[in-house]
């Protein structure tokens, strides 16, 4: 076996460069991969052009996520052309979905390996750098991965950092991959979260954004995801706290009663929907009805009237008829989502929903831009009522050109202004003089108690 010491002798300066797709999760384990190969000399570069290893963190569930894997191997494979080969990792999603097919197709490609293997990333790497063998990882073992990365330390050191605290799905919603590509639901020890968030806390995190698939599913013997918050809130170096992604069949009555009693949960809920109508959720397995959401959004509101709500949805499912659209419109206009996201239907291989009848895609298209335009406006008007209001901002860095700073509002809209390099780190008060659908500019108030519009 390669030893860490042969592998500096035969190697110097080994660097890998991470390119990211898709979600928040993809996200945290990309930085949990640079703290885990970093044990084996790997350097973090952001310059792939002086990578050694060059890995892609795939995600699945948009549409062509496969061939735009290839497209980018095509576009490594030009780069590196009169240069030395990287070593080329494929992990994530896709890694999961295709695996032997993906080194069978593209024989650049040297390692392949699934989400839930990570913790097994190095002795793959160094396993195939002595051997020269093509290895695929794909294995579900999510208690060993969470083991093995609770003795690593995370090294995000941003001002908003990523947390997994839940893995996989058990939904099985019929247009979803994510129970095949994450596995089944798992949920991390309590303790092992705690103190992943006490470490990110003392080196310099004041927001901590809890992540899961299904991050309200969250179930460790008797601990739930509120009292995650709740005991993270204890944490004095942590100002806010969030979490993605919800299912609305898991908005349990305890995490909505938490809303009452936190101080740093902040007043955005993003729960995707999916659909306006009862007979697509149906035909999409949600489990979930549009009264039950209703019920959710009036709980909530009733809390606290300044929460407000974002979402996803799946325009053009197969089945959705124009009754079905103009529900999921009125329930758009009623609810004023901001910050959400929307797609047309495209299957995904190995789903329930691979093989039904698509909708004409000008159809679909046709509904979609409809969609959009309402969304969009939501969040220009919420965007145009905080104008001329002061808004607490936590600074998280400075703009490109240093001139001016850059940190998000409580319902994590954009925000620039005219702060120093000193108010990164912290929340300050923030008068808006104008926005745009997706950014707020403003300046420091320094007369404001900070208190939110």
């Amino acid at each position: 076996m390669m030893t860490q010491q042969n592998l500096d002798k035969s190697n110097n300066k080994k660097k890998i460069y991470i390119k990211t797709f898709g979600c928040q999760m993809n996200e945290y384990d990309s930085n949990r991969i640079y703290d885990a190969v970093n044990k084996i000399g790997f350097e973090k570069t952001d310059n792939y052009e002086d990578a050694s290893c060059y890995l892609l963190n795939t995600c699945h569930i948009r549409d062509k996520a496969k061939e735009k894997v290839y497209h980018e191997i095509g576009r490594v494979k030009k780069i590196f052309r009169f240069k030395k080969k990287p070593l080329v990792i494929i992990a994530g999603c896709v890694a999961q979905a295709e695996n032997q097919e993906m080194l069978r197709r593209e024989p650049y490609i040297d390692l392949v390996i699934g989400p839930q293997a990570y913790h097994k990333i190095n002795d793959t790497i160094l396993n195939h750098i002595e051997k020269t063998k093509k290895i695929e990882e794909t294995e579900f073992d999510a208690i060993s991965k969470f083991e093995y990365f609770n003795k690593i330390k995370n090294g995000s050191g941003k001002i908003s950092s990523f947390l997994t605290i839940q893995e996989g799905c058990d939904k099985f919603c019929h247009f979803c991959v994510v129970p095949y590509t994450r596995g089944p639901e798992y949920s991390r020890p309590f303790k092992q979260i705690l103190d992943e968030a006490k470490y990110l806390a003392e080196t310099g995190t004041k927001e901590i954004i809890l992540l899961g698939q299904n991050v309200n599913a969250y179930n460790n013997e008797k601990y739930r995801l509120s009292n995650l918050i709740l005991e993270i809130e204890k944490y004095s170096d942590i100002k806010r706290i969030r979490y993605t992604t919800s299912h609305p069949k898991d908005m349990s009555d305890d995490l909505i009663e938490v809303y009452k009693y936190s101080k740093k949960l902040m007043p955005l809920v993003h729960l995707p929907v999916q659909s306006g109508s009862n007979k697509v959720l149906d035909l999409m397995n949600r489990k979930h009805t549009i009264a039950e959401y209703y019920k959710i959004y009036n709980r909530l509101k009733e809390i606290n009237s300044n929460i407000q709500f974002s979402s996803d949805f799946i325009i053009g499912y197969p089945g959705e008829e124009e009754e079905d659209f103009s529900a999921t419109f009125k329930l758009i206009q009623k609810i004023k989502f901001i910050n959400s996201y929307s797609f047309i239907f495209s299957p995904r291989p190995g789903t329930v929903a691979a093989d039904l009848k698509l909708i004409e895609k000008k159809i679909s298209m046709e509904r979609l831009e409809i969609i959009q335009s309402q969304l969009y406006d939501n969040q220009m008007n919420m965007n145009k009522s905080l104008e001329n209001k002061t808004i607490n901002v936590l600074v998280e860095n400075l703009t490109d050109d240093k001139t001016q700073v850059f940190g998000r509002s409580e319902y994590m809209t954009s925000v620039i202004f005219n702060g120093k390099k000193e108010d990164i780190g912290k929340i300050v008060a923030v008068k808006i003089n104008k926005s745009n659908r997706s950014t707020l500019f403003g300046e420091r108030d320094f007369s404001s108690n900070q208190k939110v519009a």
